[in-house]
């Protein structure tokens, strides 16, 4: 798997588990699935900003990866394909927004629920 690929895996894994304490709940509960227990997901609050932090970072380190440094393989390797390279860009800019759409979630949930 390339460097590139690997960062954006674990920024939308960072992302996910700093959203577990607003988005998990939501979820759960469309599902109808509910009790008391659901309530304990937002202990993970304090730690949102750490991993908002980490999500960046990777964020940053992927797009590094796919924008800046220039690809160094042999021409007859798959990273040579000019194609997978934007395909990769194109899958990126989708995980941005996925990443931001969680992020950004506590501020736009109240609008959902009035």
């Amino acid at each position: 798997m390339q460097t590139a690929t690997k960062q954006l895996w674990a920024s939308a894994l960072a992302a996910i588990v700093g959203s577990l304490c607003c988005v998990a709940p939501l979820v759960l509960l469309t599902l109808s699935i509910s009790g008391a227990w659901i309530s304990q997901l937002t202990a993970l609050e304090p730690y949102r900003p750490i991993f908002i932090g980490v999500t960046a970072i990777f964020m940053a380190l992927a797009f590094r990866q796919l924008y800046i440094v220039p690809a160094r393989c042999a021409p007859d390797e798959a990273c040579a394909d000019p194609h997978l390279q934007r395909r990769q860009r194109q899958i990126f800019w989708v995980a941005v927004v996925g990443i931001a759409a969680l992020v950004a979630f506590p501020w736009y949930a109240p609008y959902l629920f009035n």
